[in-house]
């Protein structure tokens, strides 16, 4: 039965619906996000003869990217029915590890970069094991978890910045040039990462295996599948996008910055809900978020161009999100 699964795969798991109605939903959610990125990229275009320059399409995917790495990780949660607010604090902490055993304790910089992934997935593990094991609610799990995680950052970072990287730690700023536009190989791993995801969720069991468990956890037990290895699996492997997502913000800025990530798990939610995946779980998928994240880079940067001021920016990307959870909801309706 949960072969039948796949991508923006909605209704509960072995239950009977309406293919007509499941078809439209999925269209509606599936199309949304690129219709609004196109008329965003249109209007900003009429708005701003620098919208559409090399330099300002580089500076978008720079300034997006490390939000849609993350969101990789809260899209496979948030499919679950599940939620991770820890996620910027472990990122944080991720990139601490990374910097402080290359910088201050001579430790190879492979090896640190390494150990720093490794911490986030332990991070992503034990959230997993206290949702799965204890059957606490993942809001409550990862809330915890994130202030763990913020004060080990500020404690194992004595509050200090940590600069003076080795080449080996900044190497993916590096880039190459499409036409005007310089491209990252930082933006490059970026879309890697989001090819294989897409295909693990679209062509493999476990894929399936996760969107079943987001449509119904108990009639995904009753299929076979087992529903608390999946999520802790899930978690520990999100936990693996925060520890990339914190390589690459490494890379970008040059430094190990305790500060970093503070606001990133709402801007990770806010890129998966407005790539049209829902917070019930069970329908959605990664490329829709990668359309999230880059809807969210071009609004700030097209209201930047156009002179309006920031908290204008922070107020029409929430009008966004709730324009899209109540698209959302709709379909669900529809659905019933």
């Amino acid at each position: 039965m949960t072969h039948a699964l796949s991508e923006n795969a909605p209704g509960a798991a072995g239950g009977a619906f309406d293919r007509s109605r499941v078809f439209n939903a999925q269209l509606l959610t599936s199309l949304g996000p690129l219709i609004a990125l196109v008329l965003a990229c249109a209007y900003f275009a009429s708005q701003s003869d620098r919208f559409f320059t090399g330099s300002n399409i580089s500076l978008i995917i720079q300034q997006s990217m490390v939000v849609a790495i993350l969101a990789i990780g809260q899209t496979l949660i948030i499919l679950t029915a599940g939620i991770d607010l820890s996620i910027g604090a472990v990122m944080a902490l991720g990139t601490i590890v990374m910097t402080k055993l290359a910088v201050q304790n001579g430790v190879n910089p492979y090896l640190a970069i390494l150990l720093g992934v490794l911490t986030c997935a332990g991070f992503g593990l034990a959230n997993g094991l206290l949702i799965t094991r204890l059957r606490l609610p993942p809001f409550i799990v990862t809330l915890g978890t994130l202030n763990i995680a913020y004060a080990l950052t500020h404690i194992y970072s004595e509050e200090q910045t940590i600069t003076k990287l080795p080449a080996a730690q900044t190497w993916l700023r590096t880039s190459f040039t499409i036409g005007e536009t310089r491209v990252p190989y930082s933006a490059v791993l970026m879309f890697i990462l989001y090819l294989m995801t897409w295909y693990v969720l679209r062509q493999t069991a476990s894929g399936r295996h996760i969107y079943a468990i987001g449509n119904n956890p108990e009639a995904a037990r009753l299929t076979g599948i087992n529903v608390r290895r999946m999520l802790v699996y899930v978690y520990t492997i999100a936990g693996v996008f925060y520890g990339i997502a914190g390589m690459v913000i490494i890379a970008r800025t040059q430094v190990g910055n305790p500060q970093e990530g503070q606001t990133d798990n709402l801007d990770s939610i806010t890129a998966v809900v407005l790539g049209g995946t829902s917070l019930f779980g069970g329908r959605g998928g990664v490329m829709g978020t990668l359309i999230g994240a880059l809807l969210v880079g071009i609004f700030r940067n097209g209201l930047q161009l156009t002179g309006v001021a920031s908290i204008y920016q922070r107020l029409i990307t929430g009008i966004l999100v709730i324009l899209a959870v109540s698209v959302d909801q709709l379909a669900r309706r529809r659905q019933g």
